[in-house]
């Protein structure tokens, strides 16, 4: 996937305008690169858009042990909006990341995650139109 479409995307679900999308894009994958280890960062910085992938680099190898309302507080703050909105842009991003990168990897970014942020990615439609949790 290449910057523009996930910026776009992050923007339609999010249903914020571009520069915000920008905006909440950042913040959440400089959060999600604090709370990851630094090779599970560097693993799924390799997998984004290359303007993204800076944002990945984190200065430590330690993963900060914070939960998801701790996230989102962060997200909102780095991309200066509310925490209602930082929510929704958070499940964007991270719904988006999804699909930017390879199953495995995502697998692999969720399982350093404590259950809870689960509820921050929009479930997979299977056929049929039921949801399933990833």
């Amino acid at each position: 996937m290449n910057y523009d479409t996930f910026v776009d995307m992050v923007a339609q679900r999010a249903e914020v305008d571009s520069d915000t999308a920008v905006d909440l894009s950042r913040g959440t994958l400089q959060t999600l690169a604090d709370r990851l280890t630094g090779g599970e960062a560097i693993d799924l910085a390799a997998q984004l858009p290359q303007p993204l992938q800076a944002v990945m680099r984190s200065p430590q190898d330690a993963a900060e042990p914070f939960g998801a309302q701790e996230f989102i507080g962060r997200v909102a703050e780095r991309a200066t909006v509310d925490e209602t909105a930082a929510r929704t842009g958070v499940r964007a991003v991270l719904t988006t990341v999804r699909e930017a990168v390879t199953g495995g990897e995502f697998d692999d970014v969720m399982s350093q995650l404590p259950r809870e942020f689960r509820d921050l990615v929009e479930p997979v439609l299977m056929p049929g139109g039921r949801a399933r949790r990833r």
